[in-house]
């Protein structure tokens, strides 16, 4: 059984390396995991959720420079490496935008940016800056309004969006896989009742679903999750079902029972295992579909919280700038979404192929 088992699987592994569009997917995310983990070492503003606030410098187009004067900061706190893998950074100084600086003596002069065309002077002592305190930053996708840098909230918020496709698709497996599986193998009075109650939850928007479960438990980070996972869990339900039904007539089944084996084993060690290539598929599928809610909830306020920086929420934000002078403000994070959900769509496509399976129930 182990040796068939592993022939498959290495079968499958096969069909899907040649499917290069399917392969271009895997690497693509891939890639966002590893943006994902790394991102606070990644993003040119590794600050806690990259919310450096520089107002004098909001709305900027890609490709901006400035130079900035750092200052000390009062209040700063060294944050360790595991700290900064996990929050962020906390910033040790200011970043004071300006025009041009100069040393003279034990003192740094310079002109501060304040608007076009309206600067002050300011003077700092040597002791109140960094050790290198003039540098110039260049913002390869132009800063928000609250002149945070687009590139890193971009970085950062792949994180978000890969959390709550993890977690949602996580939540929806477990329901979706003990449902469709009791419904399927018990039949019955008990896949009645699962069934009806697949499908009241069929009958209803999932917008709407998630909109009255985001109500009832609150807005925020963790809520969405249990919100998106919560609807998204019928599908897999259905499929699992299906396959469950076809399964369960098998002889290894019938073995299994005739063996004495409990119900729990014959589902969780029999048939599972041999219907997990059709659940994959779902599972693929649903990951692309939770980015995309979780990016429409954000857009409509009821998802993630600023200042975290989901993708759907940086649209929100920026959206004003499509019609006037800086559209890539909301188009950088739309094309975000497109591609990666693209990517779980494409891995999806292949997994298809490569496990043969013939299609949703």
């Amino acid at each position: 059984m182990n040796e068939t088992s592993l022939s498959f699987w290495q079968a499958a592994w096969r069909r899907l390396k040649k499917n290069k569009a399917a392969m271009v997917g895997l690497v693509l995310i891939v890639l966002a995991i590893f943006i994902a983990l790394f991102g606070y070492f990644i993003a040119p503003d590794p600050s806690p959720f990259a919310n450096r606030i520089i107002l004098e410098i909001g709305g900027e187009k890609p490709g901006f420079t400035q130079t900035f004067l750092l200052v000390k900061k009062v209040d700063a706190s060294n944050t360790s490496v595991l700290q900064q893998a996990v929050s962020g950074k906390q910033d040790q100084y200011d970043y004071i935008p300006v025009t041009q600086a100069s040393v003279t003596g034990d003192s740094v002069v310079a002109q501060r940016f304040i608007d076009e065309g309206l600067t002050e002077r300011i003077s700092y002592h040597k002791k109140a800056l960094a050790d290198a305190p003039i540098i110039t930053r260049q913002f390869w996708l132009g800063t928000d309004s609250y002149g945070r840098d687009i590139l890193s909230r971009l970085i950062i918020g792949t994180r978000i969006s890969l959390s709550v496709g993890l977690i949602t698709v996580f939540i929806s497996l477990t329901v979706g896989i003990i449902l469709g599986a009791a419904a399927g193998y018990f039949r019955g009075r008990t896949d009645d009742i699962i069934m009806w109650l697949i499908n009241v939850i069929w009958s209803i928007p999932t917008l709407l679903l998630v909109f009255a479960i985001t109500l009832l438990l609150g807005k925020g980070f963790w809520q969405v999750f249990i919100a998106v996972g919560l609807t998204m869990w019928v599908n897999v339900a259905r499929l699992v079902r299906g396959q469950v039904l076809s399964t369960r007539e098998l002889q290894y089944v019938e073995a299994a029972k005739a063996l004495g084996f409990s119900h729990a084993r014959i589902i969780g060690r029999h048939i599972l295992p041999n219907i997990l290539g059709p659940i994959l598929v779902i599972a693929a599928s649903n990951f692309a579909s939770a980015i995309v809610i979780e990016a429409g909830l954000s857009f409509l306020g009821v998802g993630v919280q600023p200042p975290q920086p989901s993708w759907g929420l940086m649209i929100k934000e920026n959206y004003n700038f499509i019609i006037t002078q800086n559209p890539m403000l909301a188009l950088a994070p739309g094309f975000a979404i497109m591609i990666l959900v693209l990517a779980f769509n494409l891995l999806g496509n292949g997994l298809r192929d490569a496990l043969n399976v013939k299609g949703k129930i």
